[in-house]
């Protein structure tokens, strides 16, 4: 189980920012990159062909403000269990509390980096200007493609990046929403 860990530990991250990007990356990797790791579900024409659209989709729509957070709730649901799916998927042929252990590692992990990214994206909605929301998207996008492309090479290293993020994730949305939380009691306390 401990060498399955970081690849679904890392993968989890990433399903919960983009669970369709991570599905097709996985799945072009395993199936022309010669990348065992990578589960021969994920390589199916099929599966590449409705992650791609999916992703399509999703790369449009998560840069419209306002939109992304609607597709973001819509996700709540979805990610995670890509997230379950793809640490089963992996886990393959391992014992069943280890194949739990798996799937909870990846849910949960999605789940967290989906709740960060919703929480994230709310607080740039927030702003003035469409061109933060678009940047935010493209850095998630390279984040995704940056993170899972190396954890099927460096594994260790990649979870320790999913970490990190994840960690830095979670203290920006608790400080930016003290800073909105303050921001909308200012206004109210001027107002008559």
């Amino acid at each position: 189980m401990t060498e399955l860990l970081p690849l679904v530990f890392t993968s989890g991250w990433a399903s919960g920012v983009n669970a369709y990007a991570t599905v097709l990356l996985l799945g072009v990797l395993g199936r022309f990159g010669g990348v065992d790791a990578v589960p021969a579900a994920l390589e199916r024409t099929d599966v590449l062909v409705v992650a791609a659209l999916l992703y399509l989709l999703e790369f449009v729509t998560d840069k419209i403000p306002y939109v992304d957070s609607t597709w973001d709730a819509v996700h709540t649901a979805i990610r995670p269990t890509i997230g379950t799916v793809i640490a089963l998927l992996i886990s393959g042929d391992a014992s069943s509390l280890d194949q739990a252990v798996l799937a909870a590692t990846g849910g949960g992990t999605a789940l967290v980096s989906h709740l960060v990214k919703g929480g994230l994206r709310l607080a740039v909605n927030a702003s003035p200007e469409p061109a933060s929301n678009i940047a935010v998207s493209v850095a998630e996008d390279g984040a995704v493609a940056g993170v899972v492309a190396l954890a099927v090479v460096a594994p260790w290293v990649a979870a320790g990046i999913a970490a990190t993020l994840l960690v830095a994730g979670v203290v920006l949305v608790v400080l930016l929403a003290s800073r909105i939380r303050r921001a909308v009691r200012r206004r109210r306390e001027r107002s008559p």
